[in-house]
């Protein structure tokens, strides 16, 4: 099966998509959300490609490779941005997001 080969990067993935779903909620909470725009918007592009990356690996798309750099690029955005802000989900997002984009690129 297509997907053995892909189970770090699956559980990385699946880590980072949770923590960009929980950092995207929290940020909607934070009292000046208008400093979190980008944040936000980072949390959700990058929960979507992770996602979208687990679904197309366990079909087995010929776009894996393609999808793989993306997501790692996407990720390191979202890392990096969350690394700007001294919340705790944002921290977490953050080590989430770095630990699936290095995913990504040791699967290519």
């Amino acid at each position: 099966m297509a997907t053995e080969q892909y189970n770090e990067l699956l559980q990385a993935l699946h880590e980072c998509m949770e923590a960009c779903n929980r950092c995207f909620d929290a940020c909607l909470k934070e009292k000046d959300v208008s400093m979190m725009t980008a944040c936000i918007r980072l949390d959700r592009e990058c929960a979507d490609i992770c996602g979208f990356l687990e679904a197309a690996i366990a079909r087995n798309s010929p776009f894996i490779s393609s999808l793989t750099k993306l997501c790692a690029d996407i990720c390191e955005a979202c890392g990096n941005e969350c690394k700007k802000h001294h919340h705790d989900h944002c921290q977490r997002c953050a080590e989430a997001c770095m630990k699936c984009a290095e995913a990504c690129r040791g699967a290519l």
